[in-house]
């Protein structure tokens, strides 16, 4: 094995720990997007790029999307807004 593929795998161990510890979802999402991304890579180092494609696809893209949307319908992710009482 390279150091590449060490280096991958190592991320893939932090960044797996990291989605299950961080408390702000946002945050959570973003880091399960990188995952899903090093993941595609790792498969196409197997020498399966159907699976990367897949991975990619679905695991970065679609997946991501629906929890971004999901977060912004539950009000996780909101604007910062100006108090309604506060002069300007």
């Amino acid at each position: 094995m390279t150091l590449f593929t060490y280096v991958l795998l190592g991320f893939l161990i932090v960044s797996a720990l990291c989605v299950s510890l961080f408390k702000n979802l946002l945050t959570a999402v973003v880091v399960f997007m990188s995952y899903s991304l090093v993941m595609s890579v790792i498969w196409m180092l197997l020498e399966s790029p159907d699976l990367a494609i897949t991975e990619a696809a679905v695991g970065a893209g679609v997946t991501s999307v629906l929890f971004f949307i999901t977060l912004k319908k539950l009000h996780a992710i909101e604007k910062r807004r100006k108090p309604e009482n506060e002069q300007q």
